[in-house]
């Protein structure tokens, strides 16, 4: 069973920057897609970013193109989420979730104005 664990959350100003990262355990990694995913207080659970099983292939949420960019190394079965510029209303819990159906615990991102 894989496992997925999140880190790199906190607490920024906006127009500053994070770095998430997502480390699977188990063999089957490179196999899958992976993605990120946000959560905010009273709303539902949304896209944010995505990457193919060899990293080749990428595919942005319209709300953080040109801002965040997904990458992952299948050396070392991690995600990464690399975001800039950020705003407040990047304020949510990040998820990151591996192939349809293996989700993270989740890591609190929190943007000051």
């Amino acid at each position: 069973q894989v496992q997925l664990v999140e880190s790199g959350g906190g607490l920024v100003q906006a127009g500053g920057s994070l770095r998430l990262s997502c480390a699977a355990s188990g063999r089957t990694f490179s196999s899958y897609a992976m993605g990120w995913f946000r959560q905010a207080p009273g709303k539902e659970r949304e896209f944010v970013a995505a990457v193919s099983n060899s990293g080749g292939i990428t595919d942005y949420a319209d709300s953080v193109k040109g801002r965040f960019t997904i990458s992952r190394d299948n050396s070392k079965n991690t995600v990464d989420l690399q975001m800039n510029n950020l705003k407040p209303e990047d304020t949510a819990v990040y998820y990151c979730k591996l192939g349809g159906t293996i989700w993270g615990q989740g890591t609190q991102v929190t943007i000051s104005s």
